[in-house]
């Protein structure tokens, strides 16, 4: 494959791009707020959980009114015209391995529907995928097991070349790895039940970046939880009607 030449090849000007940035970073906060909540109204008829890293986080915006869970939950109950119940656990630098261990490490709340963000880690710590994948599947059995989830939405990570943080050659590769990343995960979410990837093509925008270039803004995050929303409901929504939801719990 392209990007697997791609690293013996230019390997020693990759790693040091990698380590000038790393070195350079800026180093933004989660974003501030309540982590759990209701929004809609009547009657709870949906549980959502978002958890995943940074991105899940809200890093690049102020408050979790700009970042990904509460505006998904708002969109999902103007859709569904009924009342959302939603959680985020999510924490900055984590890779999929290390995301299933922050749930088994937390406390948890029933929930209907999941959306685990991840994977940008899981690139830049050299994770191969296929056992990223294993991972993810485990994250899935758990949520099964522990949180009674019936769908679980594995986003596509963004076209990473258009980091502004990254320059070439490093932002092509990044950008040749996340392709290869959604590809597989669009794969294997195709061949089991109660999993689906939402793909996120032509949302990600150089201009629309944070201040450290690597995560997004308001606007993109905006764009992402109406994405996912239009997702959920084209994708998930008749599945999680097709059993009573929300009100058990």
């Amino acid at each position: 494959m392209i990007d697997v030449a791609a690293r013996f090849a230019l390997g020693p000007m990759l790693l040091a791009q990698a380590n000038a940035l790393r070195a350079s970073a800026l180093q933004l906060p989660e974003a501030a707020g309540a982590r759990s909540g209701s929004v809609g109204s009547g009657d709870i008829v949906l549980r959502l959980l978002v958890t995943g890293d940074s991105s899940a986080a809200g890093v690049g915006v102020l408050t979790q009114d700009e970042a990904v869970a509460l505006p998904l939950a708002r969109h999902l109950a103007r859709h569904i015209a009924a009342g959302v119940r939603w959680q985020l656990i999510a924490q900055s630098g984590l890779t999929s391995e290390d995301i299933l261990e922050q749930l088994k490490s937390s406390v948890v709340d029933p929930c209907d529907l999941a959306v685990v963000i991840c994977g940008v880690n899981d690139i830049t710590h050299q994770r191969a995928i296929r056992n990223s994948l294993r991972v993810r599947e485990h994250i899935v059995d758990w949520l099964r097991c522990h949180c009674r989830v019936r769908h679980v939405v594995f986003p596509a990570l963004p076209e990473m070349e258009k980091f502004p943080s990254l320059k070439n050659p490093l932002a092509w590769y990044a950008g040749q790895l996340s392709r290869r990343n959604n590809r597989a995960q669009a794969r294997w979410a195709a061949t089991r039940a109660h999993i689906s990837h939402a793909q996120m093509n032509g949302i990600a925008d150089s201009r629309l970046f944070a201040e450290d270039g690597y995560h997004p803004g308001p606007v993109l995050y905006a764009r992402v939880a109406e994405r996912l929303a239009e997702h959920i409901m084209k994708r998930a929504w008749g599945e999680l009607q097709t059993a009573p939801v929300g009100a058990q719990g």
